[in-house]
């Protein structure tokens, strides 16, 4: 599935992703949903694959997928992009860059399943790039970290050996970071609406969906519109592999069951107090763990709800069955 369409989604033969092809459109229900192999409906995302036949469009099983927390009614989380071998998190060096928030974006990419690769644009606005690189790298642990500058070319030939044929990437990241910028130097043409740089340096606002773009090498491109706040899916796997530098800590308490919050034997207070651990770090992955941890119990909530009312309309049908067609209620 290359993008969504009003109603369809425009999507790309398996033999066709060479970028010399235009996509076909596929209708869908009313719903906007389609059929998985064990009967489940789900919303189509870019990166997903489609079977097409004369049954209709049906969804094959993800591999990957970047997902968000839906802040809906439903239990179902919102699909970012489906199917992706590598998450770039996009962020600007100017203005500086939050760190917080690449935090976030990496415990996103993590719990897809992706490859994470933090890509720091606008290098060429700041007298210090490296130093600025070197803080987010601190955060971004034992994840690569590439310093980029598109008007000057810089970096953009390291990150070019991450396409590979067959390979997916995913670029996600604040609005103005360079993203669709990003995305047309790695193609080597314009595939993406930009906007002009600002006198400030930020950049305009242009991405307004997302969209898989292939290449001629083999292989593909997703864009997005910046994400202003993601609501973090719960996974204490990928907030451990995000934070293990605090995991780490954790597992060193004298307690198992310790909050970190003035208790005898805490490492992560003894981390605190001997510098060894950021505070703003440490709030930061206070943060992600209580978001995760409501995320997990309103979903929990949702799923008891859905199966309330789906029962309920199971009990409905059963006795409109019993009285039969036009029977008033007893």
């Amino acid at each position: 599935m290359v993008r969504a369409d009003k109603g369809a989604v425009l999507v790309l033969p398996a033999d066709g992703l060479d970028g010399e092809h235009e996509p076909h459109r596929v209708e869908l229900d009313r719903d906007g949903l389609l059929a998985t192999e064990d009967g489940e409906r789900l919303p189509p995302t870019v990166g997903d694959w489609l079977r097409v036949d004369d049954t209709g469009p049906s969804l094959r099983p993800r591999t990957t997928a970047l997902v968000r927390d839906s802040a809906g009614a439903t239990s179902r989380v919102q699909a970012l992009a489906a199917n992706i071998d590598v998450v770039l998190v996009v962020e600007h060096l100017e203005p500086d860059p939050d760190l917080g928030r690449v935090e976030r974006m990496l415990t996103l990419a993590w719990r897809s399943g992706a490859t994470p690769v933090v890509v720091l644009t606008k290098a060429d606005l700041v007298p210090d790039p490296e130093g600025m690189t070197a803080e987010v790298e601190a955060v971004a642990l034992a994840v690569d970290v590439h310093t980029v500058s598109v008007p000057t070319g810089q970096g953009i030939d390291a990150l070019r050996a991450l396409l590979v044929p067959g390979a997916t990437l995913v670029a996600v990241g604040p609005s103005g970071a360079g993203k669709s910028t990003l995305v047309n130097a790695l193609a080597g043409r314009d595939v993406m609406a930009t906007g002009e740089r600002r006198v400030d340096g930020r950049g305009r606002h242009t991405t307004t969906h997302r969209e898989l773009v292939p290449l001629a090498g083999g292989a593909m491109l997703i864009d997005t519109p910046g994400i202003r706040g993601v609501g973090v899916v719960a996974d204490e796997d990928a907030l451990d592999t995000t934070f293990a530098d605090v995991a780490e800590l954790a597992a060193a308490c004298r307690f198992a069951d310790c909050h970190h919050a003035g208790e005898p034997g805490c490492a992560i207070q003894a981390a605190l107090d001997n510098g060894e651990l950021a505070e703003r770090r440490f709030d930061s992955w206070r943060r992600l763990a209580r978001e995760a941890a409501y995320q997990a119990r309103r979903s929990d909530a949702r799923l008891r709800a859905e199966e309330r009312d789906r029962w309920k309309k199971v009990t409905k049908e059963y006795q409109r069955g019993l009285r039969g067609p036009g029977r008033p209620r007893p």
